[in-house]
């Protein structure tokens, strides 16, 4: 256990020293949430709500970048170094490795959740229910793991430059698409049928409904179950393959 706890927090020592976590995961959502909540004018009647409803949106943002970017280009930096195949000649089970990984890139959600929480707080004076603050936090953390899945299986791929762009694009186009950076309701109609089959989509809509005053809808649950054991299988097909 104690070796467990040390990778840990080795792992989370390793991403604050990431600048793609620094930039992706905590300066670019806050930096968004200031310029779409107080310099663009989106034209909306209830300031308060469109404020709460953003900052669900960019903290959501910010989780699903450290997830699929930081987690998985980590995997492909650390194969490619040739960390991994160390890790198999110590008496540290690969099971316990991934784990500590897993645990350390959670706690950096759920740090990551209260930062931008916080920026929220700070720059619109965001109120919520004590309910409403923790519930949505966990709902955020939880649903992350899809994500965290996604990202396992970028870090399947050789080369770090490959996994980079490729995360971008990933990251970038579930953003979009999935409603993050502006809501669905002003998309072209395939656009919003497209995104009710995104996981980035169910992943904010659950955090919107909490805000609301109401609870993530069972489709969101199943949407993000399915996608966790779609990333999960394909990750763990295409490692087997790779070590055969």
């Amino acid at each position: 256990m104690h070796a467990i706890m040390t990778q840990c927090k080795f792992e989370m020592v390793r991403i604050f020293r990431n600048p793609y976590f620094v930039f992706w995961s905590l300066f670019m959502p806050i930096l968004f949430y200031f310029i779409f909540t107080n310099i663009v004018d989106t034209g909306v009647t209830d300031e308060d709500e469109w404020q709460a409803y953003y900052l669900m949106s960019m903290t959501t943002f910010s989780v699903m970048g450290s997830a699929i970017m930081n987690f998985g280009i980590r995997m492909v930096q650390e194969h490619s170094e040739g960390w991994s195949a160390y890790m198999k000649l110590t008496p540290f089970p690969s099971w316990a490795y991934f784990a500590s990984k897993m645990f350390g890139q959670l706690t950096i959600h759920l740090l990551s959740i209260f930062i931008v929480f916080l920026a929220g707080f700070i720059i619109n004076d965001v109120s919520l229910t004590a309910s409403q603050w923790i519930f949505s936090g966990i709902w955020i953390l939880i649903a992350s793991i899809p994500f965290l899945a996604l990202g396992s299986l970028v870090g399947t791929m050789r080369k770090v430059e490959t996994a980079s762009g490729v995360s971008n694009v990933i990251y970038l186009a579930l953003a979009i698409l999935g409603g993050m950076w502006m809501p669905v309701r002003i998309f072209p109609s395939f656009l919003q049928r497209l995104a009710e089959w995104l996981p980035s989509y169910h992943f904010s809509d659950g955090a919107w409904n909490i805000v609301q005053g109401a609870s993530p809808d069972w489709q969101s649950y199943f949407v993000l179950t399915a996608y966790l054991c779609i990333f999960l299988l394909l990750a763990v097909f295409i490692r087997r393959k790779q070590e055969a």
